[in-house]
């Protein structure tokens, strides 16, 4: 496809059929129309990688029809690539203030802030964008200024719903507006494309107020230092949190880069203002343990974080015999064995574990069957397409939709790119899509030679091989061997005693030709390490002429 014509396309390039990395494009009139740019976080089949970004080639070679990007709210998984990957994309970014502060702060790490022109737009504001108009939505969800999008067409309308939740007290940022939302679904929806996370909940996601009692009671139970952790970009967790720390008698301690952003950004743009002020690291030591409530980052297990470095003893807040860490937030799949590794630790110092299966510490942020059957009642659309979800969530939000009467639903899944209007819905192609890494510095592609060789040496190792030869093709002296991440021991030496002799097998008969004489080396020492050992490494060749 080279441009959308008179319709109304959709096309996720992320976050579709996967929990995180959202990216949204709408066509329609041969112009694009981008909605997020976030990143997920690498699992163990990406070693040495933290960070993964979306492929943005389709729209890439077509930047010059795409019209902006606008934010619906700042979690990492919709604003996160921003500082990596919008400067190629040459557009604006359009954001409510919060986020956009967050944006900001990004930009501006990265040297970017004078590259990418950043629009502020206020609370439930709009804006004409080609031939897409724009309202921003105020709904709850875990940070303040999450919103909808209420995107009109000449050909038809959409509400993207962002991630959301129906909370009439979210403590942090607006709830809903019934009243609002309804008005759009009164202008006519051919779409809603719907957060799908929670699909399977039959109960409703619960109140952030709901939460603080639950945390009033396990913060007041404890009996020396309390450790809370929650993800940092959870705003309205860390309000909460500052409010029971002043109810409890207890000064309050940041453990954090990310929380202190978010603090920075919060107060800066009208909100926590009542937050306590925070001791460091040192001052907080000093407190009677009984009057400290301490929020830290790493509730997943993250190795950097500061929950695990607490409970490897590098951090410079320490825990002990009878204090208390509460885990305020829900394990993703996945993270377990990270999160159990640390929590192990932190049981062996003699402290105290709360999650949220001992106590009422957490909410999600996320709708569940009741606020999902509300809004359809709200928004009234003719199709529903799911988003934000892996695919056995995808499949069930359209079953559940069509169930609660709406006409009709797709699955779709990142690359996918339909039709919704008009006649509506239809596939109308197949794109390419895909993700990158940040490898260091480095953005690469995931299924690239580095990552396949990376792979490959930490599942078998790596063997080095040096020889000197002279103009007869005679090896002079002993070839040097190298091996790492081999599974040998004890007999390590005999091991490398034997992958000489490979060495010399292979360079016996002598070979002129340097590339096949390197090849013959690495499949005879490759066949050697296979023999003794049962795994293939990666066998690294080099030979000196003399």
């Amino acid at each position: 496809m080279t441009k959308p014509g008179n319709e109304l396309l959709f096309l996720a390039l992320g976050g579709s059929g996967e929990i995180g990395m959202n990216v949204n494009l709408y066509g329609s009139q041969g112009k694009w129309l981008m909605v997020d740019l976030g990143l997920t976080f690498a699992d163990p089949q990406f070693p040495g990688i933290d960070v993964i970004l979306p492929d943005l080639d389709f729209i890439e070679k077509r930047a010059k029809d795409l019209v902006g990007l606008v934010i619906t709210h700042g979690h990492e998984d919709h604003i996160g690539a921003i500082p990596y990957l919008a400067a190629d994309l040459g557009v604006p970014i359009y954001a409510t203030p919060f986020t956009a502060g967050l944006i900001r702060g990004k930009l501006e790490e990265e040297g970017l802030s004078r590259k990418v022109a950043l629009h502020v737009i206020p609370v439930g504001g709009s804006m004409q964008l080609g031939p897409f108009g724009v309202q921003f939505v105020p709904l709850a969800h875990s940070i303040p200024e999450a919103n909808g999008l209420f995107i009109q067409t000449k050909f038809g309308n959409v509400f993207h719903s962002g991630d959301w939740k129906l909370d009439p007290r979210p403590l942090v940022g607006q709830p809903a507006n019934p009243d609002l939302i309804r008005s759009i679904g009164d202008k006519g929806i051919t779409a809603l494309v719907c957060d799908s996370t929670n699909v399977f909940n039959e109960q409703a996601s619960g109140s952030e107020a709901d939460v603080r009692e639950g945390l009033m009671e396990a913060v007041g139970k404890a009996k020396g230092r309390v450790m809370v952790t929650s993800f940092a970009s959870n705003a309205a967790r860390v309000q909460t949190l500052g409010e029971v720390a002043v109810a409890t008698g207890r000064q309050v301690c940041v453990a954090g880069r990310s929380l202190d952003r978010i603090l920075k950004v919060a107060r800066a743009t009208g909100y926590m203002k009542g937050f306590p002020e925070t001791l460091d690291f040192d001052s907080a030591m000093r407190v009677p343990p009984k009057e400290l409530l301490i929020i830290a980052t790493g509730g997943q297990g993250e190795d950097r974080a500061a929950l695990a470095r607490v409970a490897s003893n590098s951090h410079q807040i320490k825990l002990s015999q009878g204090d208390t860490v509460i885990f305020s937030s829900r394990q993703i799949p996945g993270n377990e064995v990270a999160v159990g590794r640390i929590q192990n630790r932190l049981a062996q110092k003699g402290v105290h574990l709360v999650t949220d299966r001992e106590a009422f510490v957490h909410v999600s942020g996320h709708p569940g069957r009741p606020e999902l059957r509300q809004m359809y009642e709200w928004i009234r659309p003719e199709i529903m397409v799911p988003v934000h979800g892996e695919m056995r969530h995808l499949a069930e939000h359209a079953r559940f939709a069509v169930d609660n009467g709406i006409a009709k639903a797709v699955v779709q899944t990142n690359g996918t790119m339909l039709r919704l209007a008009p006649n509506g819905p239809a596939l109308v192609g197949h794109e390419k899509v895909g993700r990158l890494i940040l490898d260091g510095d480095v953005i690469l592609p995931a299924d690239g030679a580095a990552l396949n060789e990376r792979r490959r040496i930490a599942q078998n190792g790596i063997i080095t091989i040096a020889i000197a030869m002279n103009k007869q093709g005679a090896i002079v002296g002993e070839p040097g061997v190298t091996i790492q991440g081999m599974p040998v021991e004890e007999d390590r030496d005999d091991f490398i005693v034997e992958m000489r002799g490979a060495v010399q097998e292979a360079a016996r008969n002598g070979q002129r030709d340097a590339a096949r004489l390197n090849e013959k080396i690495r499949l005879s020492v490759r066949r050697a390490a296979s023999d003794w050992t049962g795994k293939k490494p990666v066998v690294d060749v080099s030979v000196i002429r003399v």
